[in-house]
C-alpha cells in the first residue's frame, strides 16, 4: 500500500515531469517556482487530490501554503481527511 507522499510524487511525476525516472524533486521544493506546475496544473492537481482522497477543496484553500510543495499538501490532505 502507498503512502500518501508516495502517491502524490507518483501522480507529479506521472502527470508533470513525465516520468523521468529519478526527478531531481525534494519535498519542500516549490512546484510553482520551480516550473514544474503552472495555473493548469493546480487544476489537475486538485482534481486528483479530491478524487483519490475523496474531499473537497474549496476556492479559498487553493493557495500555496496548502499546494506548493509535496510536504505541504501530504500535510493538507492529512488536516483534510481526519476532518
Amino acid at each position: 500500500m502507498w503512502s500518501i507522499e508516495q502517491e502524490i510524487r507518483q501522480f507529479i511525476i506521472d502527470n508533470f515531469l513525465f516520468g523521468e525516472p529519478e526527478p531531481q524533486l525534494s519535498n519542500d521544493d516549490s512546484l510553482l517556482d520551480q516550473g514544474i506546475i503552472d495555473s493548469m496544473g493546480v487544476l489537475e492537481l486538485v482534481t486528483f487530490l479530491e478524487d483519490k482522497y475523496e474531499i473537497e477543496i474549496p476556492d479559498d484553500e487553493l493557495v500555496p501554503t496548502n499546494l506548493d510543495s509535496v510536504n505541504r499538501m501530504i500535510e493538507f490532505v492529512q488536516r483534510k481527511v481526519c476532518a
